[in-house]
């Protein structure tokens, strides 16, 4: 047979002169079945000296260099557990005439299965170097092996596939191998660049499922949840395939995230019906869709229905009945559990921390860490706004030191953010600051809850201080952002600068202001004596201005004495609630700060018509003197 025609390869020590590959001249990709009685020796080799003996035989009569007999030691030897890697090494040395690209992936594969991805890239440099025979595997293994480098160093890039990606286009194998191309977009798939797997799946002339699933499940991993579902349904409507179980899991994830019940029904309902092979992960998937989507009902079915459960399949409703609120079933599925992981104690622990029972938070964390069970990440990350919401101090910084410092754990962003805001909540701003100079990622909402802190414990330069540098870091702002920036310039009065950030909130960063941010203008144009400026703010707000925007107007009326718009203030107050009798209380020091004895009296009289109830320090304020109708 003629030798197929060499294939141009890029030279990876970069110079001009074109490498070369030549081809296997059979399919290696097919399952070969072989009857040469040497391999039939082989697989009754009970053990590596035995097999040892047989290669002396065959060396001996030279017969152990020379076709199927030679892969078949090598493939013994660098798939054997454990694996026998420097005896392979030696018999893809000796082959003759030379290593054949299936013994040069399977020493490849070899390497990967001892963790040895180095080793494998090594062998691929080697094969382009040395212009050795090379198919589609080579490629598949060199790409796993890049992604088990990149893994190795904690995340690394994706420049390692992007290398083997331009090898594997200048030899055809993207458009020939559908394994290449599924390997190139699981990589880019993992190291989220989504747009590099998007493109090498486009450019793919013959998809399968596993093409598909590759890609919708790295949309949904990555969060971009509509981008799953549309090409969940490209794969179904337009390319005709029918999902297996591991692309439903990903598709129902994406449902989840959307909160789309309609279609999360529809799916299970296609699950349930149609034939699909169901597994543990898929049910598990379509639990937590439904408790995201908030029916608990359904979750429960499928849970209730399932053959088989793990530890995430208890975690699973735990956390469905959590994020409904229902707390008391979440509590008995959670003592129910027959194994619990830290997954499970770390969902409990967050449904008290986000359902307001931080007490019982940090009374689940301890009883965690006497059964011996080591935190995470999300798990201290509950804890610490456990901490944050007692002001518990103490226990914050006892976490910290004993497991973050102690254990030298890196502070992710969720978990730093966790940690300055737990600081700040508690009152040592100057601790949340360090902490936070210290992280070396940092999103919007690490400046937010820096940017907050200060304002609370009225660091308005602060505060205004972190705003600038997050422009300058290139940081988008939110409207969490302006909140805390606005509350800043409240506290201390900064009125010019008010006026200046409420405006570019809106002209600049086209964030439409809320309530929230209509009530810190007010109040900070009513702290300085703006009260008309002030009245036309709430009065001309998009939407009906709430008790803390009027209230505070209110207060600063009685501040500055100002019966007119003060009495306005007061019946928009009363609009909102009838029965707080706080209104009533400073329309009536307004009026007495003026000498107005009879409209006290007036309020007084519309407070007993009205049936409005007030204490004994309420009536103090209002009359001065104890009130005579609730003596003895």
């Amino acid at each position: 047979m003629a030798p197929t025609p060499p294939v141009p390869l890029p030279n990876p020590a970069g110079s001009a002169a074109a490498a070369v590959l030549p081809r296997p001249a059979w399919n290696t990709n097919r399952n070969l079945v072989v009857t040469h009685p040497l391999l039939s020796l082989l697989e009754s080799c009970a053990s590596f000296r035995r097999l040892l003996q047989l290669h002396a035989l065959l060396t001996v009569t030279g017969l152990a260099g020379n076709g199927f007999p030679a892969f078949g030691f090598l493939a013994f030897c660098a798939l054997s557990t454990p694996p026998r890697l420097a005896h392979a090494a030696a018999i893809l040395a000796r082959a003759s005439p030379g290593p054949n690209a299936y013994m040069l992936g399977t020493m490849m594969r070899g390497f990967l299965r001892a963790r040895l991805p180095a080793r494998a890239l090594g062998l691929f440099r080697r094969v382009v170097r040395d212009r050795l025979p090379a198919d589609a595997r080579t490629f598949v293994f060199a790409v796993k092996a890049a992604a088990a480098a990149a893994e190795s160093e904690h995340g690394g890039t994706p420049s390692g596939g992007e290398a083997i990606h331009c090898a594997a286009l200048k030899c055809g194998f993207v458009g020939e191998s559908v394994l290449v191309g599924n390997a190139l977009v699981h990589f880019y798939a993992n190291h989220k660049s989504l747009d590099d797997a998007g493109k090498v799946f486009d450019e793919m002339p013959e998809r399968d499922v596993v093409s598909w699933t590759t890609l919708v499940d790295g949309y949904a991993r990555a969060g971009l949840a509509d981008e799953a579902w549309r090409l969940f349904c490209r794969m179904v409507v337009v390319g005709g395939m029918r999902p297996n179980a591991v692309t439903l899991v990903a598709a129902v994830s994406a449902i989840g995230q959307m909160g789309l019940l309609a279609f999360g029904i529809m799916l299970h309902k296609y699950v349930t019906e149609g034939g699909v092979a169901r597994s543990v992960n898929l049910d598990n998937a379509l639990v937590d869709m439904f408790g995201k989507c908030g029916c608990v009902r359904y979750a429960r079915e499928v849970f209730d229905g399932m053959e088989v459960k793990d530890v995430y399949s208890w975690t699973s409703m735990v956390n469905a009945y959590a994020k409904c609120g229902d707390l008391e079933s979440a509590e008995q599925l959670f003592k129910d559990m027959p194994r619990r992981n830290v997954v499970s104690w770390s969902c409990m622990i967050a449904a008290y921390s986000q359902l307001n029972q931080p007490e019982e938070a940090v009374w689940l964390f301890r009883e965690m860490i006497a059964a011996g069970v080591d935190p995470i990440d999300a798990t201290l990350v509950s804890v610490l706004s456990a901490c944050a919401q007692l002001g518990c101090l103490d226990l914050g910084r006892w976490i910290y030191e004993n497991y973050i410092v102690s254990n030298k754990i890196g502070l992710t962003v969720n978990l730093g953010n966790a940690l300055i805001d737990m600081f700040a909540k508690c009152g040592d701003v100057g601790e949340a600051s360090k902490l936070f100079d210290e992280m070396a990622e940092r999103n919007v909402v690490s400046w937010n809850t820096m940017i907050m802190a200060h304002a609370v414990h009225g660091q308005s330069e602060e505060a205004i201080r972190l705003f600038e540098q997050l422009k300058g870091e290139n940081i988008v702002p939110d409207q969490i952002t302006f909140l805390g920036l606005l509350a800043s310039c409240s506290h201390s009065g900064l009125v010019s600068e008010g006026r200046r950030y409420f405006k570019e909130m809106e002209m600049f960063y086209r964030i439409e202001p809320r309530v929230e941010h209509y009530a810190c203008m007010i109040d900070l144009l009513g702290k300085v004596g703006l009260l008309e400026e002030a009245f036309e703010v709430a009065r001309g707000m998009p939407m009906e201005a709430d008790e803390a925007g009027w209230g505070a107007l209110l207060n600063a009326c009685r501040m500055h004495g100002n019966v007119e718009i003060g009495a306005c203030v007061a019946d928009k107050l009363v609009e909102l609630d009838p029965s707080d009798s706080g209104i009533y209380v400073l329309m009536s020091q307004i009026y007495a700060s003026k000498n107005k004895w009879d409209q006290v009296k007036m309020l007084r009289m519309t407070m007993r018509d009205r049936g409005t109830v007030l204490d004994g320090i309420a009536t103090e304020l209002l009359l001065g003197e104890p009130d005579p109708l609730q003596s003895p």
